[in-house]
């Protein structure tokens, strides 16, 4: 349906538009915490988690046209790819679960008794 709109494997348009939506949205996040915009402050998590997210997919689209362009640079995008999907599943889990009791007890002091 949309071929003709975005060729992502060729193209990368839509990747520098969701990076740009994202930042845009970061900077709503920004804006939102001001005391002058009490009111829509609720609205300020939103705005962070869209960021995120636009951004991580923003990203994966640009990985399609590495990966067909720029193998070099794909195989080193590919981890840090990897690491901002486990960033983003941890922040929705945390934001998700947290009021309800199924989130573990963070105890990180268990590591430095395991190193001691």
């Amino acid at each position: 349906m949309f071929e003709g709109l975005f060729d992502i494997k060729n193209d990368r348009r839509l990747s520098m538009y969701l990076y740009r939506m994202g930042f845009g949205m970061w900077l709503m996040y920004l804006v939102l915490g001001a005391p002058a915009l009490a009111l829509y402050k609720h609205y300020r998590s939103d705005c962070g988690m869209l960021s995120i997210m636009l951004m991580v997919v923003g990203f994966s689209a640009s990985m399609v046209y590495e990966y067909f362009h720029h193998p070099q640079v794909y195989e080193q995008k590919k981890k840090w790819l990897f690491v901002s999907y486990l960033f983003l599943a941890a922040i929705i889990y945390f934001l998700e679960f947290k009021g309800r009791g199924i989130t573990p007890d963070l105890d990180w002091t268990w590591l430095l008794r395991w190193l001691s």
